[in-house]
């Protein structure tokens, strides 16, 4: 990932980004009920009650967790953009499956784009060294389901707990690196789509809920979570201003 970010930023700087052809920024208001980024046929991009942070999150792919500075509110203050990209380019042909898709990469440089424009965004990326879990198989072996193929893979959050349906491991390891937010690496050597359910009941008592999670995953899953000593990129926020009005 940090390959991808130094690149990224280094072909911005060295050739010139795409950018929307036209774009609009909006701070949210109490009638927005509706929380994501949504891509449609076009390259239409939609975000809605969206804080800096996530935005950021989007157009860098990069966990939140891993976005490391810049001013309160941007993780806070939350706004609605749309945007379109120009018709000569690529992304003016996107189809995705589904309005949830994430944007393709010359659309996430667009975002980087407006984030630059609006939010006069400036970041710069360092690794630090910290623990990382890694998933692995644990004794007795993994306890998943046969998936139901017909249907679109996803891994959802419960209250407590996480349901996969026709799901990766990949996709589990990324979900809970967000809930415990630090990397996650997949070493269950385990392929395929599997159908599966986290659920731990809420413990009042418990003064870290990370612990039931962490005995669900192994007790319900046939999982477990290795602590690892490792190093973990992150981007961080050098400038951010609160976008003008349009």
């Amino acid at each position: 990932m940090r390959f991808l970010i130094l690149a990224t930023l280094t072909a911005v700087a060295a050739l010139g980004q795409p950018a929307f052809e036209v774009a609009s920024v909006k701070p949210s208001t109490e009638h927005d009920r509706i929380i994501g980024l949504f891509t449609y046929p076009g390259g239409r991009v939609t975000a809605t009650n969206y804080t800096l942070k996530m935005l950021i999150h989007e157009a860098y792919h990069i966990e939140e967790f891993r976005i490391l500075g810049g001013p309160r509110w941007a993780g806070e203050d939350r706004y609605n953009i749309e945007a379109k990209p120009p018709a000569s380019s690529e992304s003016s042909k996107w189809a995705p499956a589904n309005m949830k898709t994430p944007p393709n990469p010359e659309m996430q440089l667009m975002l980087q784009t407006l984030l630059a424009d609006r939010f006069q965004l400036k970041v710069h990326t360092e690794t630090k060294k910290e623990s990382i879990y890694a998933l692995v198989a644990a004794k007795g072996g993994p306890k998943l389901k046969s998936p139901d193929e017909t249907k679109q893979p996803f891994v959802s959050f419960l209250p407590h707990g996480l349901l996969g349906q026709n799901a990766t491991m990949d996709q589990l390891v990324e979900r809970l690196a967000r809930i415990f937010g630090r990397p996650v690496l997949n070493q269950t050597g385990i392929q395929g789509n599997f159908d599966f359910l986290i659920d731990y009941p809420p413990d009042d008592a418990a003064t870290d809920h990370t612990v039931l999670l962490l005995s669900a995953i192994q007790d319900q899953l046939g999982l477990k979570l290795e602590t690892q000593p490792g190093s973990v990129d992150v981007l961080v926020i050098d400038r951010a201003e609160k976008p003008s009005a349009n």
